[in-house]
């Protein structure tokens, strides 16, 4: 399941790092830089991109009511905040969003916190989260996550990419949205199921791509930055509500002229 990754309201932002700053040739020096490639890019990808903001503007995908933006205590100190993101991201693997919403839900009525879960024995934690998908899996995940956070980062989250990934039944899906949602710091692009279906289907990478995060690295190379914040929110509703996996609603879709894949009638 996918979520929304707009920038949560109250977690404290991460002080920017400054740009490296590329050296320019003076003229006569050397033979100066090699010329640039012009950079490929998919045919219509911004008229698609704007009808799908058009079809996506009433925000009322399971994603916009029951996202990873919705299910963390936006109350609770930033530190436990960060936490209940990425534990809600862990158990949104193959999971539904109203699945993950409803597990978050009765996790924080324990009281969601490093030391909680810490605290709890894994038949508990069991109980509380399934039926989310693998819910065995991620017990454990939960555990020895939970476990390296307490140790290693004093119960905070890690603030990169590199280290998230790291952390155990975290993926790059996840630490680029917990990046986002938790740091406010766009790392790169969150590809789930639905945005690696979308841009196959649009012809947005240059050939095919296997798995999500072929399809990141296909996105990233072509995508102005500024957009990447709101691309997963934008492909993920947009694929629970018309561009389904299975039986697209091809004759409700403003794409449907300049679509690749588009059942025409």
């Amino acid at each position: 399941a996918g979520s929304q990754i707009q920038g949560a309201a109250g977690i404290p932002r991460r002080s920017k790092r400054r740009k490296s700053i590329a050296i320019a040739y003076e003229p006569g020096q050397g033979d100066g830089p090699e010329p640039q490639r012009p950079r490929w890019e998919p045919r219509d990808w911004r008229e698609q991109l704007e009808r799908i903001r058009e079809m996506r503007r009433s925000r009322d995908a399971p994603v916009d009511e029951m996202g990873v933006q919705k299910c963390y205590d936006s109350s609770a100190p930033p530190q436990v905040m960060r936490y209940q993101v990425l534990l809600s991201l862990m158990l949104s693997s193959q999971t539904k969003d109203q699945v993950t919403s409803a597990a978050m839900l009765r996790l924080r009525r324990r009281g969601l916190t490093v030391d909680t879960v810490l605290q709890m024995d894994e038949e508990t934690l069991g109980q509380i989260i399934y039926p989310v998908g693998f819910w065995r899996n991620k017990v454990k995940y939960i555990k020895q996550t939970t476990a390296i956070l307490k140790q290693k980062y004093g119960g905070d989250i890690p603030s990169t990419v590199e280290e998230l990934v790291q952390l155990p039944g975290v993926g790059p899906k996840m630490a680029h949205l917990a990046m986002h949602i938790a740091w406010d710091s766009v790392s790169g692009i969150a590809v789930d199921t639905h945005v690696h279906r979308i841009s196959n289907r649009l012809k947005w990478v240059k050939k095919e791509t296997k798995n999500p995060e072929q399809t990141r690295v296909a996105l990233e190379e072509w995508l102005p930055r500024d957009l990447w914040r709101e691309i997963n929110w934008l492909l993920v509703g947009f694929g629970q509500q018309t561009c389904l996996p299975v039986n697209p609603r091809c004759s409700q879709c403003l794409n449907q002229d300049i679509c690749p894949a588009a059942k025409r009638l």
